[in-house]
């Protein structure tokens, strides 16, 4: 199909604290031609030509996006050009939350405007793949759409129709891309996992929705280790009794891969040339089912609709990010990660995307500087801890690597410290905005991030993005700025979950979202919005540090202690004391590499918490670990991590399968042993 071989949130007084300096520093400011040349410019001034509001400066656009939030989205609807088969009745017809109706009567398809390449020839290469298993391709416009019309034709033959499900055991590969692609031609819903996941995390997700086809690999390469899956393969096919057909496509060992019985090979299911053609569906129909991590029972089955992730992402990816038919979007992410959904909607905004698949960190941490240099990309993401440890090795990308085309750099998975920032502007280039980004898995979008009308102040995400009526509520449900609290979304945005699998009633998609705040999205994050609009996230609310009456987030306090070059990683717990006292702190810690902790390391991290945090904050225990316990996303798993230690049994806390390492939670097992023998 592609030739291998072209080469391509403390309520109460506000505080000062390392998240909030009290002259944050400009890092960037946009150029004075920003109005006028950037896409977001160029769609306001477009609003104002179209009998909708002058707008002047990017606050009075956000705070027109959430006045008037049909009014919003219907614009983005024309300027983007969206097509339906049938006219829309009308944009936001109701606004309660849950339950908003968007667009109710039209009928679109999201392939068919990820496939439309706005500004894109038919020998344009449109994604160029990059991997540690095979050699790098290169997939033109023409190719693409042929490879999914083939696809489509091939999963047609499988009986695959509107509202079946397709899952993909899949790395972040270009048929990975075209695979998604086919299914929503088709109507049916796509769902992934990466091959990473182990099969007991794989069979949690997949099993709930019911799939008729998989789609897998039969292995891949992670740096120079091969890793065999036809085994996790067969266990996952075994416990999925709704299969019809498995498609295998060879991609570790091709005679290996076609010696498995009882599938299709990925070249028989594209053998024949297809009709490249959509089935329209609702604005609301499923496109995607994404899964909360796992970390307590099972994962949520969150389901994304057609037109609400269209609206959002042209919108997040051409607005906010200025991404356009000029751009290479680089953003390393498995298919396990919902910013993998985010990169192929580059494809709608006619950007040429970059896929990578591998150990990003092999056989160094520049590994992705390199492949950003050598793909000539334009924007490239990662995740906060990614580019904390470049800065923590000292890496000087911008020096090492040729990479003169990278006009942004975006940053998630975590919030980025001041000092992440800086070093982006010393070590990579002092030219160009680092777009933070936070939002989520749940709506499969970011309602923080960039734009290109306001600058970039270290530690700092720079704005809450179009559309989206982020606040801050403080302990009785007010909004407030300038003080940290509770983030939320008090107006309804088109990509909010249609709602999760198997859910009819909605039950459980109130008690995850509406529960704290009725009508109100409570997302679980602590947020700062400050007086100048942009916005500081310190962590998860229900991982807070509460301690004397001092409330921290654990992000500002890993920012102290991994700012410290012996420290490699951390994490933070509070064993809060019911009876009213400060409870327990206990820190883990990873050392850097040879090095022990000792009495003065732990000195060491003591006296800067208590310097640059609060007394308060200095824990009770310091304790090294050999590794933090993270999702397969990045992420810390504080909250299960702390029911551990309160006594709740480690697979019932978290699910082994969806962590970066499920040996992580073993040294936690046994601390917690040892405190109930001791308490005993």
């Amino acid at each position: 199909m592609f030739d291998l071989g072209r080469d391509p949130r403390q309520r109460g007084t506000p505080r000062r604290g390392l998240m909030e300096p009290a002259e944050p520093e400009v890092l960037w400011v946009p150029p004075s031609d920003a109005r006028t040349a950037s896409r977001m410019g160029v769609f306001l001034d477009h609003v104002g030509r179209s009998g909708g509001p002058q707008l002047s400066s990017y606050d009075q656009a956000w705070r027109w996006s959430v006045d008037d939030p049909g009014a919003f989205w219907r614009a983005v609807w024309a300027y983007f050009e969206v097509r339906s088969a049938t006219p829309p009745e009308g944009d936001l017809v109701d606004i309660r939350m849950p339950g908003a109706r968007w667009f109710p009567g039209a009928n679109l398809s999201y392939a068919e405007h990820a496939l439309g390449l706005p500004g894109r020839g038919e020998n344009d290469v449109v994604i160029v793949g990059r991997s540690q298993t095979r050699p790098p391709v290169e997939v033109t416009a023409a190719e693409l759409r042929d490879a999914v019309a083939r696809c489509r034709a091939g999963l047609a033959r499988l009986g695959v129709g509107r509202g079946d499900r397709v899952a993909a055991y899949l790395p972040n590969l270009p048929e990975t891309i075209v695979a998604l692609l086919a299914t929503a031609s088709l109507g049916a819903t796509w769902s992934a996992c990466a091959p990473e996941f182990g099969v007991r995390a794989v069979i949690d997700r997949f099993a709930q929705i019911e799939p008729r086809v998989l789609l897998a690999i039969d292995g891949y390469r992670y740096g120079d280790r091969a890793v065999d899956r036809r085994a996790e393969l067969a266990e996952i096919r075994a416990a999925l009794p709704t299969l019809d057909s498995t498609v295998l496509l060879p991609y570790l060992d091709s005679e290996a891969a076609a010696a498995t019985t009882d599938t299709i090979s990925w070249p028989d299911l594209l053998a024949e040339p297809g009709e490249l053609a959509f089935e329209h569906v609702p604005f609301d129909h499923p496109l995607y089912i994404l899964y909360s991590s796992g970390t307590t029972g099972l994962p949520k089955p969150i389901v994304h609709g057609h037109g609400g992730i269209l609206l959002e992402h042209l919108k997040a990816l051409a607005l906010h990010t200025d991404l356009g038919a000029r751009d290479r979007f680089f953003w390393f992410t498995t298919t396990g990660w919902m910013m993998w959904n985010y990169l192929v909607s580059g494809l709608a905004v006619g950007s040429t995307i970059v896929t990578y698949d591998g150990n990003p960190v092999w056989p160094d941490l520049g590994e992705l500087w390199r492949v950003a240099a050598e793909t000539r990309t334009t924007y490239l993401g990662a995740s906060a801890p990614y580019l904390m440890a470049c800065r923590k090795a000292g890496l000087q990308p911008g020096r090492d690597q040729d990479l003169r085309t990278l006009r942004g750099l975006g940053s998630t998975g975590a919030p980025l410290p001041a000092a992440g920032f800086r070093w982006v502007r010393d070590a990579v280039s002092a030219t160009i905005p680092v777009g933070s980004l936070s939002g989520g898995t749940d709506l499969c979008t970011g309602f923080l991030g960039p734009s290109p009308l306001v600058p970039v102040w270290a530690g700092e995400i720079s704005c809450r993005m179009l559309g989206a009526k982020v606040e801050a509520f403080d302990e009785d449900g007010r909004s407030v700025v300038g003080r940290e609290g509770e983030l939320v979304i008090t107006a309804p945005m088109p990509s909010m979950p249609v709602g999760f699998w198997g859910d009819s009633d909605g039950t459980r998609l109130r008690e995850a979202y509406f529960s704290t705040y009725p009508g109100v999205w409570r997302h679980g994050d602590w947020l700062t919005i400050t007086e100048r609009g942009s916005c500081i996230v310190t962590g998860r609310s229900d991982a807070t540090l509460k301690r004397g009456g001092v409330r921290i987030g654990t992000a500002e306090f890993y920012g102290v202690v991994e700012g410290l070059p012996d420290v490699a990683d951390s994490l933070v717990v509070h064993l809060e004391d019911t009876e009213g006292g400060p409870g327990e702190l206990l820190l883990f810690v990873v050392p850097r590499a040879g090095v022990d902790l000792d009495a003065a390391l732990q000195g060491q991290i003591r006296g800067a918490l208590r310097a640059d945090l609060s007394p308060r904050h200095v824990p009770d225990v310091i304790q090294a670990v050999p590794a933090v316990p993270r999702t397969l996303s990045g992420k810390k798993l504080e909250v299960p991590v702390k029911r551990i230690l309160l006594g709740l049994p480690a697979d019932l806390a978290a699910s082994r399968d969806s962590l970066a390492d499920p040996t992580a939670l073993a040294p936690f097992e046994a601390l917690a042993r040892q405190r109930q023998a001791v308490r005993a």
